[in-house]
């Protein structure tokens, strides 16, 4: 008798940044990172066990979409809503 054993495929484990880390690539200050959460135009970063923010892979393209609209003018609310309106276009 044969017992078929379903595998599964890998975990996939994605790059988490801390804040220091993202503040260091993209050139913004950790009050910036939070205004930006309290805006709604980031998610609240997930937090370790002892409090430290960590954020995802996809934050780097979020605040570059942020800075782009910034550099044309757009108030953070105008942003936001573009932000939202693109979302649900998908």
């Amino acid at each position: 008798m044969l017992i078929w054993i379903k595998r599964r495929a890998p975990l996939k484990r994605e790059k988490l940044f801390k804040i220091g880390e993202v503040m260091q690539y993209s050139g913004l200050s950790r009050q910036t990172l939070h205004n930006y959460t309290l805006a709604g135009l980031i998610q609240e970063a997930r937090r370790t066990a002892s409090g430290h923010r960590l954020y995802d892979e996809s934050v780097f393209d979020r605040l570059e979409e942020i800075k782009t609209l910034q550099s044309k003018n757009y108030t953070l609310m105008q942003i936001k809503k573009l932000l939202e309106e693109k979302k649900t276009q998908k």
